[in-house]
C-alpha cells in the first residue's frame, strides 16, 4: 500500500481537510499505515496536481479557511486499478527479530527487559482494537454500528459490504497483536531459561 492510495481511500470514505484527515489517520488508518501530518499535506497537493483530488468551493472567506477535498473520477480510477492490480508480500524486517537472533551470539542480557516492554505495547494494542471493535461493530463480524474508527451516529442495521472488509482489516489487526502477544510470551519463557553469556548459533 502507498499513501496516495491510503489518501483517496479516506477522501472516497469522506470528503475531508488535509487537517482532519490527518487526524483521521492518527485514529483509523495511521494504525496500519502511518503518515506524518507533513507527509499527508505533500501528497494532498500531488493528488491535486495530477487531477486525482479537487479543492471543493468554499462559501467562507478564503483566510484561514480549511480546504476540503474531494476525489474525482482519475482518483477512483487510479485506486479501483490498484485494488484489483497484484503486489507480492513484503518480507518481515522487525528489529526485534534480529536482536533475537544476535543474542543467540552474544548472550541474552538486557533482551528480556525489552522483550517485556514490547509485551505491554503489543496488549496495549490488541486492547485498543478491541475498544474500537466494541465500539464500532458490537455485534461481531455478522453486524456493525458504524465505520472503523469513525465518529458516526449508531446503526443497527445489516453491515455492508464496505462494513464487512473494514472489520476484515481490523481483525486483520488484532490477529497480529495476539500473534506478537503469543510469540513475545513464549520468547520471555526461552529467555528466561536461557544462560545470560553467548552460547552459539
Amino acid at each position: 500500500m502507498s499513501l496516495p492510495h491510503a489518501i483517496l481511500t479516506a477522501l472516497l470514505e469522506r470528503p475531508s481537510s488535509g487537517l482532519e484527515l490527518a487526524r483521521r489517520f492518527d485514529r483509523s488508518i495511521g494504525y496500519f499505515w502511518s503518515a506524518t501530518h507533513q507527509q499527508i499535506y505533500r501528497e494532498l497537493g500531488r493528488l491535486e496536481r495530477s487531477g486525482c483530488i479537487r479543492a471543493l468551493a468554499s462559501e467562507r472567506p478564503a483566510r484561514g479557511r480549511k480546504k476540503e477535498y474531494e476525489v474525482l473520477p482519475a482518483g477512483r480510477a487510479e485506486l479501483t486499478g490498484w485494488v484489483s492490480g497484484r503486489e507480492d508480500p513484503k518480507p518481515v524486517r522487525d528489529p526485534l527479530l534480529l536482536r533475537m537472533r544476535a543474542a543467540a551470539v552474544v548472550g541474552t542480557d538486557g533482551l528480556p527487559a525489552e522483550l517485556r516492554r514490547h509485551l505491554a505495547l503489543h496488549e496495549r494494542q490488541l486492547a485498543d482494537y478491541a475498544d474500537i471493535e466494541a465500539r464500532d461493530f458490537s455485534g461481531g463480524p455478522g453486524t456493525t454500528t458504524g465505520p472503523t474508527a469513525e465518529k458516526t451516529p449508531e446503526r443497527t442495521e445489516a453491515p455492508t459490504e464496505a462494513d464487512r472488509l473494514r472489520h476484515l482489516v481490523l481483525r486483520a489487526g488484532m490477529d497480529l497483536e495476539r500473534l506478537w502477544v503469543d510469540w513475545l510470551t513464549e520468547a520471555l519463557r526461552e529467555t528466561s531459561a536461557a544462560p545470560a553469556g553467548p552460547d552459539g548459533v
